[in-house]
């Protein structure tokens, strides 16, 4: 692909041919209003503002057509695709510019390090599902400093998880930095304090495997089918302009806000008037978008032709949430641009005066929902940005719905987050657990089945799961998930295989301890990073706790090791199943267990399913676990700095010569200090193993 990145450049409103470009598209000549570009007033604000709209829109059309635009025409000639970011300082109206987009493209930075740019996900998906573009991608884990080597798996998840219910399918790890030197040069590279560090150089490096096959399962799920929405918020017209949609149809937090159980997008009015139509009562686009109702912004401006597209969509059959408008932004046309405006709505909601009280109103086959009530449902300010609300409050909205007789997509208690796909034979639902305690829930779905399978992305196992029918037609399932766990919920259109048993998935079904793995065990560490060959642990403890230098400041991949058998009373049945469960792990776990890989362990729930392995007796663990970099860059500081000083590469690293200093890392960047506190590492336990009863359980693949 070619990708044009976030704007961050500021405005631009003049090119050598601008003025004949303006006086094609606005109509009339610029050049008796230039002085306005300075400042100065023009027969009246009214004209002047007008005609500082029409230049801002002129700005936005040369820049979509010959920046974009013509980008994409380019590229397509040599077979590339076009990502876009369409945001930041942009000029132009960020939907418009993304809609060019093959790929539309927003950025998160991690939570707690650096900026909050969650408006630009809800801009970028809003322009793929509005469009029905497979891929929605994002600048994913952006970070400022001091990230310092701090993020990994398994604090990422529930951010991730967030984006991909947003409706985000594509993540680009900001930063995979180059790194030219050998292993023992680690971390190495930075890009300067900016970005999660994803590269070979990090300590669980060679675990990350089970979480990038997560992140790609939920990737490939989360692009097939249709993005489902109840509603449609228009933007203004005009640029520039950023997509804000209320902050009372949005729930969490500020950095990751969950959309609520009627789900929404934005939409440009230069979009809706070249694509919109209706459809059983629903505002469509050729891209597979449907919507319920539209919800227009809280503005006293806008064009005729925007005007006459809102009206045609209402005789259709839409149903639409907005007072008129009382003339148009521009000054092309003017004054017959305003009596034309004028002269639509009063055919549209007609000449009366408006109520108090949200009122429905009727125009062709469509409903019309207006009311000065609608001003007093904004919020003045948002919560979540300090941009002025366009829209009526979310509560407001959703009203309407129960007059249509229209469920919630998603209901439950309020601690799960989800997003929706359909397709032609199955409704797909991705639901995560946005807690860190565990959550037992009835979620409802309106568009579920009684032909239900769970699935399982972090191991890849589907299983059958019992659903009920709720209110009106929707279904209920009863979730247990752990600290944020997710699942795909996959509700089919036609009959599935039934099974004799009950269909519970096994997530139902209740596990208990049969034994306690306490010490020793044999531990043995790389000594390349400072920590002991081989040792012996009476019990498991925080490395950063224990008085061994070596130990409390390693950093890297350790190896557990312990003998056990079953105890006499827990001999193994054929008919159960058995876990391992690791307790508190900081921060990766691979295990084998006599000879057996079972899998790396990189987010709750911290256990492994060892039923293929286990023995009553003669049982060899092997558990590697990785912590973090912290710890050895932190005793390191006891050293002298030795790496990047005034931008100038080290001699020693230039010309390979002896390294003076003990150091065992090398970076370009220098967070820490001597005296900072160190991490949590190590497998901390308790180790367990617990013991489920198989029966009811019929598992369909893996």
């Amino acid at each position: 692909m070619v990708h044009i990145d976030s704007w961050e450049m500021c405005s631009q409103n003049w090119s050598p041919d601008f003025r004949e470009q303006f006086k094609r598209r606005r109509g009339y000549d610029p050049l008796p209003f230039l002085p306005v570009y300075t400042g100065l007033i023009i027969n009246n604000p009214e004209t002047s503002e007008r005609f500082l709209w029409d230049i801002r829109q002129t700005s936005n059309e040369l820049i979509i057509e010959n920046h974009a635009g013509r980008f994409k025409e380019l590229g397509k000639r040599n077979g590339f695709r076009l990502s876009i970011e369409p945001y930041d300082m942009n000029p132009a109206a960020d939907l418009d510019l993304g809609s060019v987009a093959d790929v539309p493209m927003c950025e998160f930075w991690s939570d707690g390090f650096g900026y909050n740019s969650s408006f630009s996900c809800i801009e970028a998906t809003s322009i793929a599902h509005v469009s029905g573009l497979p891929v929605v991608a994002a600048e994913s884990f952006t970070a400022d400093s001091p990230e310092a080597w701090k993020k990994y798996p398994g604090n990422m998840k529930n951010q991730g998880d967030w984006a991909f219910c947003m409706g985000i399918n594509r993540f680009f790890y900001h930063t995979f930095a180059h790194k030219p030197f050998p292993d023992k040069y680690r971390p190495g590279m930075t890009m300067g304090p900016y970005g999660v560090h994803w590269d070979r150089g990090q300590t669980w490096w060679p675990m990350v495997d089970s979480y990038h096959k997560y992140i790609s399962r939920c990737q490939f799920v989360l692009s097939q089918g249709k993005a489902v929405a109840d509603i449609l918020y228009l933007t203004p017209e005009g640029a520039p302009q950023v997509f804000l949609p209320p902050s009372s149809a949005l729930d969490g937090t500020s950095v990751m806000p969950d959309k609520k159980g009627y789900s929404f997008d934005g939409c440009s009015p230069l979009f809706l008037i070249k694509n919109a139509s209706v459809k059983d009562g629903k505002i469509v686009f050729p891209g597979g978008g449907s919507y319920q109702v539209m919800v227009l912004p809280e503005v006293e401006n806008m064009t005729p032709e925007l005007v006459a597209k809102i009206g045609l969509l209402v005789k259709d059959g839409a149903t639409i949430i907005g007072n008129p408008p009382v003339k148009s932004p521009s000054l092309k046309n003017y004054p017959e641009c305003d009596r034309l405006v004028k002269k639509l709505t009063d055919s549209i909601w007609g000449t009366t005066p408006l109520k108090n009280e949200l009122a429905q109103q009727h125009f062709g086959l469509g409903k019309i929902w207006c009311g000065t009530k609608l001003h007093k449902t904004l919020s003045l300010k948002s919560d979540r940005n300090d941009s002025i609300n366009l829209y009526p409050d979310y509560q407001a909205t959703i009203s309407l719905f129960k007059t249509k007789i229209i469920n919630p997509d998603f209901t439950s208690s309020g601690n799960i987050r989800y997003t929706h796909r359909m397709l032609p034979d199955r409704d797909i639902y991705f639901i995560s657990n946005r807690t860190n305690s565990n959550v037992s829930d009835t979620c409802i779905f309106r568009n579920g089945t009684m032909n239900a399978e769970l699935w399982n992305p972090v191991t890849g196992e589907i299983n059958r799961i019992k659903s009920f029918h709720a209110r009106n037609g929707a279904t209920s399932v009863h979730l247990n998930l752990d600290s944020f766990q997710s699942f795909f919920l996959v509700f089919y259109h036609y009959p599935v295989s039934a099974s004799d048993k009950e269909n519970y998935s096994e997530n139902f079904r209740p596990k208990r301890t049969i034994s306690t793995l306490n010490g020793p065990w044999e531990v043995t560490f790389d000594t390349i990073w400072g920590g002991p060959a081989k040792i012996v642990f009476d019990s498991l403890s925080d490395w950063s706790k224990l008085n061994e230098d070596g130990i409390k400041h390693y950093s890297g991949i350790a190896v557990y090791r312990k003998s056990f058998d079953l105890p006499g009373q827990a001999k193994l049945n054929a008919d159960d199943s058995y876990f391992l469960d690791l307790g508190i792990l900081k921060n990766l776990g691979h295990i084998r267990l006599n000879g057996k890989d079972l899998g790396i362990l990189w987010t709750a729930p911290w256990q492994a399913d060892i039923t293929r392995a286990l023995k009553n007796k003669g049982n060899l663990l092997e558990i590697e676990v990785s912590n973090l970099w912290i710890n050895r860059l932190i005793g390191d500081e006891n050293q002298p700095w030795d790496g990047v000083v005034n931008g100038k590469w080290p001699e020693w690293l230039l010309n390979g010569t002896k390294r003076e200093s003990k150091r065992y890392t090398f970076t370009t960047h220098r967070f820490y200090k001597r005296d900072d506190p160190l991490e949590e590492s190590g497998l901390i336990g308790p180790v367990t193993i617990k013991m489920r009863n198989q029966s009811g359980n019929e598992k369909i693949s893996d």
